[in-house]
């Protein structure tokens, strides 16, 4: 596998991302979407997740796929930002269509940063605006680390951010990982620099300072964060032509890649969450074969996308944590 030419999720022809944040709130929103709609998937692990429409996403419902994926901050509050990009793609007459109606499908899934020192005592829920705001900056190029749902994201240790990766399989199926990273463990070997997703990196996209001398992890580690104050959210993506069921086969088997990438991942106190899009545009042409790499291929993008977002983090005043570059 090679990364595609942006090593972004957007390598995946066909696929845009948006985002929005707003400084004083300390907070943002990342959307993912498409010229059309694309089939989708969900799988989550974390203890503690905040998500809408995921429910509809399961192979046996109605519809099959989605106009858009959100990751907002906010905690139940960022939720309200699927409603801005659903209103904003309706007004684009985007949506599935009932009668003379057009309802845009926008799962989404958020991730805690209301205690990072931002202003949030809003009179008005701002996420909305935040979704709409971000819908309508989709783009092919992107920004990573302090940007869209990762703007006010921190780990264990570090500051967060929003990260993401890509690779193209020999059978020239690409796959691409974007994820927001908010974790309750750390994505460094201890009090090192070096980063757990050291193995699967490529070239020096995340500093390229390869494993820690000693990987092992702690034996008993305690959260330094309270209930509900962290999660990683992502999306795995693919050109691929996926059922829904085979889509969520892909977001299980990216899970290991967050599993690899943070120490320890799927906690009770997280909401770790995995979405799979798949455009359809490329057949399989050895099912068997394909969805096994794909699999594999998106457990490494998201590793190595996570590693990435907390690389890419920049310091801003009133940061509650240190940004990886600054420990140089």
């Amino acid at each position: 596998m090679r990364p595609g030419p942006r090593n972004l999720v957007t390598d995946v022809s066909g696929l845009l991302v948006g985002q929005a944040h707003d400084a004083a709130l300390r907070s943002g929103v990342t959307v993912l979407t498409a010229a059309r709609p694309f089939t989708a998937a969900v799988h989550v692990m974390g203890g503690a997740p905040g998500t809408r429409e995921t429910e509809l996403l399961a192979p046996d419902r109605l519809v099959q796929e989605v106009d858009a994926l959100v990751l907002s901050g906010g905690s139940a509050f960022g939720l309200d930002a699927c409603s801005g990009v659903a209103d904003a793609l309706r007004g684009q007459g985007r949506g599935f269509a009932v009668g003379d109606q057009r309802i845009p499908i926008v799962p989404g899934a958020i991730l805690f940063d209301l205690l990072n020192g931002g202003d949030k005592t809003w009179a008005r829920n701002p996420y909305a605006a935040l979704g709409a705001q971000a819908l309508h900056t989709a783009a092919e190029q992107f920004a990573l680390g302090s940007a869209g749902a990762g703007y006010g994201a921190a780990t264990l240790n570090w500051k967060g951010g929003l990260g993401s990766a890509s690779a193209v399989l020999p059978s020239g199926l690409t796959v691409g990982a974007l994820v927001a990273v908010n974790a309750l463990g750390s994505v460094t070997a201890g009090d090192s620099r070096h980063f757990w997703a050291a193995p699967w990196e490529e070239g020096d996209e995340f500093g390229g300072l390869g494993p820690a001398p000693r990987m092992a992890p702690p034996d008993a580690p305690l959260p330094r964060k309270r209930m509900g104050e962290s999660t990683t959210i992502a999306i795995v993506a693919t050109d691929a032509a996926l059922t829904q069921a085979q889509a969520q086969r892909m977001a299980i088997a990216a899970h290991d890649g967050m599993a690899r990438a943070i120490v320890p991942s799927h906690t009770p106190l997280d909401g770790d969450l995995v979405f799979a899009a798949a455009t359809g545009a490329r057949v399989l042409t050895d099912p068997l074969t394909d969805s096994f790499q794909l699999g594999h291929a998106a457990a490494t993008c998201l590793a190595r996308a996570i590693a990435r977002a907390v690389f890419s983090a920049t310091a801003r005043p009133g940061d509650l944590q240190p940004v990886w570059s600054s420990r140089a």
